[in-house]
């Protein structure tokens, strides 16, 4: 059986971390959720390893790419896939496998199950038929990223944007303007469609960290400028390789940005486009570009009627 969790020595204190369900027993299932590398093998947990060993079942994104983690420490648990186009259904046959009494070990392709990867239905679908979910903490690509970004304070995990143009710009102008960096998941070929996005939605001097095959052999972490950012991608091919993780900091305290970029705003239309003084007086003040641009429009707007 995969190893319980430790609890604290005094008996008044014996409390559970997953306080809805009882510890596991030798004779009761349990679903395990357990991290695995992004890329490089060694950075599996030994916790990880054992859980993995002693499990009745693996159940993996792609049981080819979880197969040589297995293979790397020389363990031979049973797998079945649990993918995207099958979650739904794989998650009712898990779910009586640990109402069974089975020890059953979730992964992803790389990093933390249901983080932006498969895995949240059938956690949902364990919880609800009221049994143990246990999670091994490991990698997570975004905390990764972030741990090397030296961006401070609160940050705001959104993983990957719509793809489509219109629905993409006006969820990135809105995570834009939290007091808050954004973390974003973002996959080769549309890196350079995102720079773009994020130059066009903020002010050219928020810092933009781009890190890229993350723990592997060709890892690249750096930090530009939105305004220098889509110049960097372009430079080298091999900046739309790899999976990436971008972390827009976060901008100005949206009052005292909102309220500055607003007068700043309001006296550069007396001599500019509303995209020009949009964009002067966003670099100038902090404040968002998109949201001083649609403000340019309605005062514009106003003038007019």
């Amino acid at each position: 059986m995969p190893p319980a969790r430790h609890q604290k020595n005094d008996p008044a204190s014996q409390e559970q971390v997953n306080d809805d369900a009882p510890a596991p027993s030798p004779t009761a299932g349990a679903l395990y959720v357990v991290a695995t590398p992004l890329g490089n093998l060694s950075d599996i947990t030994l916790r990880a390893i054992e859980t993995l060993r002693q499990a009745d079942l693996v159940a993996a994104e792609d049981t080819r790419v979880t197969a040589t983690l297995l293979a790397a420490h020389g363990i031979t648990t049973r797998m079945i896939a649990a993918h995207a186009h099958n979650e739904a259904r794989v998650a009712e046959r898990i779910a009586a496998e640990v109402a069974g009494g089975k020890q059953v070990a979730l992964v992803s392709d790389a990093g933390t199950p249901g983080v932006s990867d498969p895995g949240a239905k059938i956690v949902a679908a364990v919880r609800a038929a009221g049994h143990t979910v246990i999670p091994i903490p490991g990698p997570n690509a975004a905390i990764t990223a972030l741990s090397a970004s030296g961006f401070e304070g609160a940050f705001h995990f959104a993983g990957f944007l719509p793809t489509k143009t219109t629905a993409r710009r006006e969820t990135l102008a809105a995570l834009v303007a939290l007091p808050a960096h954004v973390v974003l998941y973002e996959a080769p070929h549309r890196i350079a469609t995102l720079a773009a996005d994020i130059a066009a939605t903020c002010e050219d001097s928020r810092r933009v960290l781009i890190a890229r095959e993350l723990t592997k052999r060709f890892e690249t972490i750096a930090t530009v400028t939105a305004g220098e950012l889509c110049a960097w991608v372009a430079a080298d091919p091999n900046r739309e390789r790899g999976e990436l993780v971008v972390i827009i900091e976060r901008g100005a305290t949206p009052e005292a940005g909102a309220a500055e970029g607003e007068r700043v705003l309001s006296l550069l239309l007396a001599e500019l486009p509303a995209a020009r003084a949009a964009k002067l007086a966003a670099a100038i003040t902090g404040a968002s570009r998109e949201v001083l641009y649609q403000q340019a429009l309605a005062l514009r707007q106003q003038k007019a009627v």
